[in-house]
C-alpha cells in the first residue's frame, strides 16, 4: 500500500533553532497516528510542514492527497461569520454548490450535536462549541488526511470525554489518516493503531514506535 504520507530526513529551523532535526515518518491510508511529546518538541511544526503552511530547510516531504482537515489548538473560526457559514466556506472553495455545501454543512453540525447553535457567532459560543464547530468543518470537507493538533486544550475533563467521543463516532464514518498530536496519553483515541513518542533526544534520532493499549 502507497503511504497517504511520507517524511524522510526532514530539517526545520527557525532562526538558528532547529524544530524539527532529521524527522522520518510514513502514515498509511486509514491509519490512526498519536504523536506524543512535551510542548516546544516540534509536533505542531511537523503538523504544519505536513500540511504545507510550512517549509522544511531540507528533506523530502510526500502527501498524496489535497483533501487536509485541520483542527488547531483554538477553533480559528471567521468572528464576523455564524457557524454555519464557517463550515460552509471551505466547501464553497472547493467548488460545491450553494444548496449542497449548506447541507453538508448542517449535517456536520448535527453530528457536532450543534443543530441548535448553526446561526451563533463564535463570539456566542462556549470555547468546546468552538472546537466542535472547527470539527465539523474539518469532517465536511471528507479530508482523506485529518491533522489534530491538541484540539482539546483548555477544555475541562467532561468536555474533553465529550469532544473525544463525537470525533471518536465521526471518524467511523470516514477512512481519514489521522495523526493526533497531543502531550497527553489519556487524550489518545480509541481506535490508534500506532504512537510516536518525540523526546528531547529527537534532534539526533528517528522517533520510537511504541506498543500501547488505547483505550475508551
Amino acid at each position: 500500500m502507497t503511504p497517504i504520507i511520507t517524511l524522510q530526513d526532514v530539517h526545520k529551523h527557525f532562526g538558528a533553532q532547529p524544530v524539527v532535526n532529521g524527522f522520518s515518518l510514513t502514515v498509511q491510508p486509514g491509519e490512526i497516528l498519536g504523536m506524543l511529546g512535551p510542548s516546544g518538541i516540534g509536533k505542531s511544526t511537523i503538523l504544519r510542514l505536513i500540511a504545507g503552511l510550512e517549509t522544511p530547510d531540507s528533506g523530502d516531504i510526500q502527501v498524496n492527497s489535497p483533501h487536509i482537515g485541520y483542527v488547531f489548538q483554538e477553533a480559528r473560526l471567521l468572528p464576523w461569520d455564524t457557524a454555519l457559514n464557517n463550515v460552509i466556506l471551505p466547501l464553497r472553495a472547493q467548488g460545491m454548490d450553494a444548496q449542497t455545501a449548506t447541507q453538508r454543512a448542517r449535517h456536520f453540525l448535527h453530528r457536532m450535536k450543534l443543530f441548535a447553535a448553526e446561526n451563533a457567532y463564535p463570539h456566542q459560543l462556549s470555547g468546546g462549541m468552538r472546537q466542535r464547530v472547527a470539527l465539523a468543518r474539518a469532517f465536511a470537507i471528507s479530508p482523506d488526511i485529518l491533522l489534530l493538533d491538541e484540539p482539546f486544550t483548555g477544555l475541562d475533563i467532561d468536555l474533553k470525554k465529550i469532544m473525544r467521543q463525537l470525533l471518536e463516532s465521526t471518524l467511523k464514518t470516514c477512512n481519514a489518516a489521522v495523526i493526533h498530536v497531543t502531550h497527553d496519553a489519556s487524550e489518545l483515541l480509541a481506535g490508534t493503531n500506532r504512537i510516536i513518542r518525540l523526546g528531547p533526544d529527537i534532534p539526533e534520532q528517528n522517533p520510537e514506535s511504541l506498543s500501547m493499549a488505547i483505550t475508551a
